[in-house]
């Protein structure tokens, strides 16, 4: 059992922005004093100055001491150092996938909502921290489907999800606006497209630390004329969104039939010179990129095979950071180091347990022994690291053999 300790404070942070990098890995006991989500799923997570903000799908939440519940839906905030629920409590009428924190004690969030507050506002918002009164300056919003990831950089906000305009202009899966007021930033298109797939979908993206190069993953195809298969990597360091020559083929491979993409999560490394992606799949081989993590290096162009694969062994992988001294991955996996492993016939040679949550040595891709574990549900949505620890949001409630509902914290030792 553990108290957070006096934290340096956290000025932006976002799930869809490269990781902090941290020190050591992180302890396996949870810090006590983080309040608990009684249902659904938390999906996303930003701290603005002191203040975490949660995201997801859920209507009730409760103090640490498990004494005072509190109807809160789709979004809330508790103090990233006491753990107490703040009165942010806007009105939010959809599932909250995904937040940036921004300038002036505010919030960007996206997600499947159509109001806000009872104003008009599909899928995009920014929000006071403060006292959860809508920013009506910001007037963006999406045309239908959802937005799943948010970013700032360089003073300019991008999302991505299943939209294919934004304000009336066509923007299909990705785009870049003003942080001020939300309008497209009209040299910014990717071209994202995905023939033969229903909907083009970015299911997530990161942006390197230098703010050069973003990454999306996702139902994709092409990406401005270019051959992309689930993975894109673009230049964004200027006025438009340049394909690189960087790519990977590995993800033509397929899993179970059925998904239109089974990369769920892409982070860089803290030094922006690799970057790791996890997957789903439902299925599991030796040499199969399903319901897996793999390194790629971000450097150089031209094709790119994984520095290494970490399988499974048929079990989904949803959420990943990248810290420096440690790789996490989250999911509903029952086994790390289990590529000769199978969903049905249990773990392979070599395979080592790690229920919901573990954490890989970056240079080699093999389980580290942390192993805190969780309860694994559908798995972990989000993980956020922080100058204190790492946070994580899910959809269970058992956490390092601790109860905490939905949203916990490991501190750094």
């Amino acid at each position: 059992m553990l108290v957070l300790p006096q934290l340096v404070l956290l000025h932006a942070a976002s799930p869809a922005a490269a990781d902090l990098a941290q020190p050591s890995i992180v302890s396996t006991n949870p810090v006590d004093n983080t309040p608990h989500v009684l249902d659904g799923t938390v999906w996303t997570v930003a701290v603005v100055g002191d203040t975490v903000v949660v995201g997801g799908a859920f209507t009730r939440v409760q103090d640490s001491a498990r004494k005072v519940t509190y109807a809160r839906r789709n979004i809330f905030a508790y103090g990233l150092r006491d753990g107490a629920i703040r009165s942010f409590a806007p009105q939010v009428d959809g599932a909250v996938y995904a937040l940036a924190a921004g300038p002036s004690n505010t919030v960007y969030v996206g997600g499947v909502f159509k109001t806000v507050n009872r104003v008009a506002q599909r899928g995009l918002t920014r929000l006071s921290v403060a006292n959860g009164a809508r920013i009506s300056s910001f007037i963006a919003k999406i045309n239908w489907g959802d937005v799943r990831a948010m970013a700032i950089s360089a003073n300019r906000l991008y999302v991505g999800g299943t939209f294919s305009a934004i304000n009336g202009r066509a923007r299909v899966g990705l785009a870049r606006l003003s942080i001020a007021n939300g309008a497209v930033d009209l040299g910014f298109d990717p071209k994202l497209s995905a023939p033969g797939i229903p909907r083009t979908r970015v299911e997530h993206f990161d942006i390197s630390p230098d703010g050069r190069k973003l990454v999306a993953v996702g139902a994709l195809l092409r990406a401005n004329g270019h051959d992309r298969t689930q993975i894109a990597m673009y230049d964004v360091s200027g006025a438009a969104a340049v394909v690189t020559g960087w790519y990977t083929d590995v993800y033509k491979q397929r899993c179970m039939a059925g998904f239109d993409t089974y990369l769920r999560q892409v982070k860089f490394s803290p030094d922006g010179q690799y970057l790791v992606v996890v997957a789903t799949g439902r299925a599991a081989s030796p040499t199969s990129m399903c319901d897996s993590a793999a390194r790629f290096e971000a450097t150089g162009d031209g094709a790119h095979s994984p520095t290494w694969v970490q399988r499974t062994g048929g079990d989904s992988l949803y959420a990943v950071a990248v810290t420096g001294p440690a790789v996490y991955v989250g999911g509903h996996q029952r086994y790390l180091d289990n590529p000769h492993g199978t969903d049905t016939g249990g773990p392979g040679p070599g395979a080592v347990s790690r229920p919901g949550i573990g954490a890989l040595d970056p240079a080699t891709g093999r389980a580290l022994p942390w192993n805190p574990t969780r309860s694994r549900g559908v798995g972990v949505r989000v993980f956020l690291a922080v100058p204190g620890g790492l946070i994580v949001g899910s959809d269970t409630t058992s956490l390092g053999r601790e109860y905490h509902g939905r949203i916990g914290m490991f501190p750094l030792s």
